[in-house]
Order: structure tokens, then sequence, then C-alpha cells
């Protein structure tokens, strides 16, 4: 499988803006690619909503302070 990585960086932005753009990137990631998100915060209500739409993700705290959450579809 040849699987793409897609970057969203939503540092800086003020919340819902990283959850509204990363679920934007989820409704048209290619099959069989990966999300990779960065926000300034751990995006917890991001998880729920994961499941819903059959991803999974994980987040990771990076040493900068910002946090890298991996999704890929479930």
């Amino acid at each position: 499988m040849n699987e793409a990585i897609v970057n969203v960086d939503a540092r800086g932005l003020e919340p819902p803006q990283p959850l509204v753009a990363i679920l934007e990137v989820l409704s048209c990631l290619p099959e069989g690619s990966e999300l990779h998100a960065r926000t300034d915060r751990r995006p917890l209500h991001l998880f729920p909503l994961l499941e819903q739409r059959g991803f999974v993700g994980e987040t990771e705290e990076q040493h900068d302070g910002s946090f890298v959450t991996t999704i890929r579809r479930a």
C-alpha cells in the first residue's frame, strides 16, 4: 500500500477552528492516507467525532509544547 501523509497545521487557531479544519480535511482524505494534525492543545473533543466517522487517532506531545495527532481509518 502506498500510504500518503496529509498534514494540517492548525496551530494559532482559536477553538473550535482546529477541530473544524481537521474534520474538513478528513471528509476528503484519500483511501489509504493518514492525517497528521498539529495543534496547540491536545484535541480531546476530536476523538469521539473520529470514532463516529470511522477513524482512530492518537496524539503525542512535541518538544515545543504542540501536539501531533495521527489519524487513520479504523
